[in-house]
């Protein structure tokens, strides 16, 4: 059988509801969690916040950024103020993946940015890109990386998170009966206010 990577098959939406069998919900309330009300952030997590977008907005204005320093600056501290370095989590980078296309059972590989693991079920899955892509390009394959999801139930969602440092949007994904998803809003750096919290309290929530 052959085996083709991820990322020259599932390039656009319609590629991901092609190949993968998914589509998008039209239940407004389906991805309810991002809107939820969230207890309130302390005031060390707030400085912590202020300090990352700080830092990131100082070496965007110097130029475009690597993922590598989108992940350095931005992701990694943003899961380790969520707590996903601890028990009873587990953190994977670069991990592999294997997909069944649908229609003619063709493996797609690639490999994921991250993965937060809490006993056997997946919990996230991050998607991580340079500042001269946009923050769309990042979905079909984060897509793709969640329908790749080893969990064995479909009592359980699965989140992701697609940035390219700049802007952030939270993704869900429920596999069973039907792979359906759907977004949040798009958080920016650039508005007034830090949406790095709103994104942290959601983080911490799932």
């Amino acid at each position: 059988m052959s085996t083709t990577a991820v990322t020259q098959v599932i390039t656009t939406l319609k590629a991901a509801h092609d190949n993968l069998g998914l589509e998008r919900s039209p239940d407004d309330d389906f991805f309810w969690e991002w809107r939820q009300d969230f207890p309130p952030l302390s005031d060390a997590e707030n400085e912590t916040l202020d300090l990352i977008r700080q830092r990131f907005r100082y070496h965007r204005d110097m130029g475009q950024v690597s993922e590598g320093v989108v992940n350095a600056i931005v992701v990694s501290r943003l899961l380790e103020l969520a707590g996903f370095y601890d028990p009873p989590h587990y953190l994977r980078s670069e991990a592999p993946v294997t997909i069944e296309r649908q229609h003619d059972g063709e493996i797609l590989r690639g490999r994921l940015d991250f993965l937060v693991v809490d006993d056997r079920f997946w919990r996230l899955v991050v998607e991580s890109k340079d500042t001269q892509f946009d923050v769309e390009v990042g979905i079909p394959q984060l897509l793709a990386y969640m329908m790749s999801s080893e969990a064995d139930s479909g009592e359980h969602p699965l989140f992701g998170l697609v940035t390219n440092g700049t802007s952030f949007l939270l993704v869900k994904l429920q596999r069973y009966p039907q792979p359906v998803y759907d977004f949040s809003d798009l958080f920016s750096l650039l508005s007034r206010e830090n949406p790095l919290r709103r994104v942290l309290q959601f983080l911490k929530a799932i």
